[in-house]
């Protein structure tokens, strides 16, 4: 005998998510058919939201619900820094060091080709831009942090963008190797990112 249709429209539905095999939706969906209505209906209604009200800020590509978001739109943040991340959970980890004190770029993934996942997949060409406007101005960008995760991917990522940008009168530099090979950024402690921010290395100075 099988579930009903409408439980396993739920069961195959929790199975998308990542991590979540069969045995671990079937959990989730009887931990919810056993909450209280009001507890399963404010999940519903979180989803909903974020779905709905979340957007990427038009400058920097960090989730926000506000645009710009609230870091690109402080005035006290220093616009002659950009930090380059790959996620905005990324930017997350960094923000709470209380280190960096500059500008983001959220290239929205990395170059994975195996994954099928493309330079002009990412926001590069954007990061590109934005550097190239700021060099006519009062406030030019004067150095990128490359903060891609140290992986393969990372580390492809970072040479293509680094390629993209070497024409540019600006410092680049990568954050140190503080954090160990093939880890990510987001699951660094404070004291190794504000360590690997404040010793980065620079790849190209002006």
């Amino acid at each position: 005998m099988s579930y009903p249709q409408i439980l396993k429209n739920l069961l195959d539905s929790l199975q998308k998510l990542p991590g979540i095999g069969p045995k671990t939706a079937e959990r989730l969906a009887f931990h919810l058919l056993k909450a209280p209505d009001s507890e399963a209906f404010e999940l519903a209604d979180a989803i909903r939201q974020v779905k709905e009200n979340l957007k990427k800020c038009r400058y920097c590509f960090h989730i926000t619900d506000e645009d710009p978001c609230a870091i690109c739109s402080n005035p006290q943040r220093d616009t002659s820094i950009i930090c380059v991340v790959e996620q905005s959970k990324d930017l997350m980890a960094i923000e709470k060091t209380g280190q960096y004190k500059g500008l983001y770029h959220v290239l929205m993934g990395r170059v994975a080709p195996l994954e099928d996942e493309h330079p002009e997949s990412l926001t590069i060409d954007v990061l590109v831009e934005r550097i190239q406007k700021s060099l006519g101005t009062e406030h030019p960008v004067k150095e990128l942090i490359i903060a891609t995760n140290p992986t393969l991917e990372g580390d492809t990522t970072s040479l293509y963008i680094i390629d993209q940008i070497k024409q540019f009168p600006i410092t680049i530099s990568k954050i140190a190797r503080g954090i160990p090979v093939g880890t990510s950024i987001e699951f660094a402690n404070d004291a190794i990112l504000s360590d690997a921010l404040n010793y980065r290395k620079p790849l190209k100075s002006t």
